[in-house]
Formats: C-alpha cells, structure tokens, sequence
C-alpha cells in the first residue's frame, strides 16, 4: 500500500490553477510564505516564484528563532533542544523554516541544526 503524500493536494480532473484574483496576505512570523519562496502546502493559496518541500531538522542546542539571519535581529522565539524545525532555504549560514508543523516561522544558525 502506497502512503499518502501529506505535501500533495489531491486535484479533481480538470482543475485548473489559473492566477485569478489577489493572493492572500500572510501574517508576519506564522505562515512560512516570504516573497520568494514558500512551503509546497501553500501552493494555490499564495503566489511567490518558488515552493519548497520542507526538510526536517533536529534543534542541538537552544537557539532563538530571529526574523532575519543574524544575531542582531529580533528574537522572535525560543527554540528548545529536541524539537524539529522544518528548513525551507539555507543561505549562508542560516536556515529559514518553521518551528514543526505548525510552529513560528523564522531563522535558526545551521550550527544549532541536525538533519533528522
């Protein structure tokens, strides 16, 4: 038995994906949509030129979660050892992702991450 992909939206036949409308607008810190990129379960809802898959990681050390890459942006969280953050795009020596499923949205330094 072949398992579902849970980042695959089923389609009917016949569907279209035609841009119609405005996308929607995300609140800052809780959707993982950026003006370029965003995760694959957000395709259809908000348009940017890339989705990605996400690819989870393992948290090694407590880190805060910052709303830029770089130690001197805001704290947007705290991020415990054990917990998962999903990476979405590395640049540099920054992973930007969410915390989870569900989580805040933010970047992590690659040095706090394991791929799990």
């Amino acid at each position: 038995m072949v398992e579902a992909d849970p980042y695959v939206r089923e389609t009917k036949p016949g569907a279209s994906f035609a841009l119609s409308g405005r996308s929607e607008s995300a609140e800052r810190g809780h959707l993982p949509v950026r003006g370029d990129l965003a995760h694959i379960r957000l395709a259809g809802r908000y348009f940017v030129p890339h989705y990605a898959v996400p690819m989870p990681h393992a948290v090694t050390m407590a880190k805060p979660l910052r709303s830029a890459p770089g130690e001197e942006h805001e704290a947007i969280c705290e991020v415990n050892a054990g917990e998962t953050f999903n990476v979405l795009d590395i640049a540099g020596s920054w992973a930007w992702g969410q915390l989870g499923e569900d989580g805040f949205v933010g970047y992590l330094p690659l040095d706090a991450l394991a791929q799990a």
